[in-house]
């Protein structure tokens, strides 16, 4: 039963985005379109502009969501090399390969590494 509640929890606000991306194209169409009350059914005229409407406004929102798919990886690798690169300085130990000794110079690893603005030429971090 638990899992079946996480899988209509998850669900639920996607289903409230396509209700409310609808909502909004059905009531742009119909104030683009629909000019007359009077009559209980449409005219050939708001049918066809309805039509219309709601084929660009689904398309549109197809080819924006497929571009959404298209650039959310980068986004997401993006990001996460952003949070690695905000982590990196905090953790000292890291850069420091297992096996060098303390009386190694630091700068050489850095340097190879394409990481040695931080160190002067003397070898002295700022």
């Amino acid at each position: 039963l638990q899992p079946a509640l996480e899988g209509e929890r998850r669900f639920l606000p996607q289903l409230r985005d396509f209700l409310l991306v609808y909502n909004r194209m059905t009531e742009l169409c119909f104030r683009r379109c629909v000019s007359d009350l009077n009559h209980r059914l449409l005219t050939r005229r708001e049918e066809l502009c309805l039509d219309r409407c709601a084929g660009k406004l689904v398309r549109s929102n197809h080819r924006l969501v497929t571009a959404y798919v298209a650039l959310m990886p980068a986004v997401v690798q993006r990001r996460a090399a952003e949070y690695r690169a905000q982590e990196g300085p905090a953790a000292p130990a890291a850069p420091a390969p297992p096996d060098a000794s303390p009386d190694a110079s630091p700068p050489a690893p850095a340097a190879a590494a394409g990481g040695g603005a931080s160190a002067g030429p003397s070898g002295a971090s700022t």
